[in-house]
């Protein structure tokens, strides 16, 4: 499927969408039929049984569910792209190329590796996002891929609210509903500051403007993460750590 433009109602940017490619058991790549009649929504309250849909295989007709199709805009709002329902779907709509990466398990389309990456780097790999430890995990991955060292997550959450620590590095996960709030990034802050380590922010709802404006001038990274675990950054100090790493 050819990308899509989408307009985000929160800035008012302009972006070409191109859906997820998924990979069905039998090795054919699936596709969501998006409604391009429709438009995309803020996500501003999420659900995990909401976020997933189902899709029809063009090769083998088996439906699976996967993860809803989602843009995660550098304001710091995801939008959620609408799928036609399975009953409604066009024969084919389904289908089209596969992302980059291949059919096993490849990162989605839409969302493509840090566009300030080294060339050195090897691609990322996400996982998918099925509950909050999943999050956790995905951001994991995620600050090892940027090369920080020896990032580990306690069996029970701290009362720090802190999710990962590293050698020089120490990150929350934000798998709630809401948007994450001022007093997070903050807490955050005061976290790393006295552990003279880089706060790391990801969250799968996005940031509040307060939030985020505080961050800008702290230096935090802030990331946001759809159901697919690939995280995007949405403010300059995101972009210079993709660009520096570790």
């Amino acid at each position: 499927m050819e990308s899509v433009p989408v307009h985000c109602p929160a800035c008012r940017r302009e972006h070409l969408y191109a859906p997820p490619v998924y990979p069905c058991a039998c090795g054919a790549p699936l596709v969501p039929p998006l409604m391009q009649d429709a438009r995309p929504e803020p996500i501003t309250h999420r659900t995990w049984t909401d976020d997933w849909v189902t899709v029809r295989c063009p090769s083998c007709e088996r439906q699976d569910q996967w993860p809803q199709p989602e843009l995660g805009c550098p304001c710091g709002t995801v939008l959620r792209m609408p799928v036609h329902p399975v009953d409604a779907a066009a024969p084919g709509a389904d289908g089209g190329p596969v992302a980059d990466g291949g059919p096993n398990g490849s990162r989605p389309a839409h969302i493509p590796l840090p566009r300030t990456a080294t060339a050195a780097r090897p691609s990322f790999r996400p996982v998918t996002i099925r509950t909050a430890r999943d999050a956790v995990t995905a951001a994991a991955m995620y600050l090892r891929w940027l090369g920080f060292h020896d990032v580990v997550q306690p069996e029970a959450r701290p009362v720090s609210g802190i999710d990962l620590r590293g050698a020089g590095v120490v990150a929350q996960v934000d798998s709630s509903t809401r948007a994450t709030g001022l007093r997070a990034v903050e807490c955050l802050w005061l976290n790393g500051l006295s552990a003279s380590a880089q706060s790391v922010f990801f969250s799968l709802a996005g940031y509040a403007d307060d939030a985020r404006a505080r961050a800008d001038r702290l230096g935090i990274p802030l990331f946001v993460m759809d159901l697919t675990g690939c995280p995007q950054p949405v403010n300059a100090p995101a972009d210079e750590l993709i660009t520096i790493g570790t």
